[in-house]
């Protein structure tokens, strides 16, 4: 885990990401999409940096909100706070949770249900259904 590269403005986990070797992430000048994403010109037109800072993020499907694991990242944040999102994804990744299984989709991306996926970011564990 790069923990440095912490969490991108969207929610996504800068710092379990494998894809992009040469990134350094959401924060930096250097990330790939700064000029095209969403988020980041939603962000910094309401002076924010994170979506979950913003009191619009429950809800909210813009750019990558669309998508359970950012938008269950975020909403996990807003609850409890981006260190404890960042403490429960090392721990998760360290039991063996994957953030990415092939291509871009992982572990995170299997639930239809944010609350279920905040409850497996928290516990690390599936529900039993």
């Amino acid at each position: 885990m790069k923990m440095e590269l912490s969490i991108a403005g969207c929610g996504l986990a800068c710092c379990l990401c494998t894809e992009n070797d040469h990134c350094a992430g959401c924060d930096s000048e250097g990330c790939p999409d700064k000029d095209s994403c969403e988020n980041l010109a939603c962000l910094h037109s309401r002076g924010l940096t994170r979506c979950h800072l913003c009191p619009d993020v429950e809800g909210c499907s813009k750019g990558l909100l669309s998508k359970i694991k950012p938008y269950g990242f975020s909403l996990f944040a807003r609850k409890y706070g981006e260190k404890m999102l960042l403490d429960c994804l090392e721990r998760n990744e360290r039991d063996g949770v994957q953030y990415h299984r092939s291509g871009l989709v992982g572990d995170y991306d299997d639930f239809t249900d944010e609350d279920d996926l905040i409850a497996f970011i928290k516990d690390g564990v599936r529900a039993k259904v």
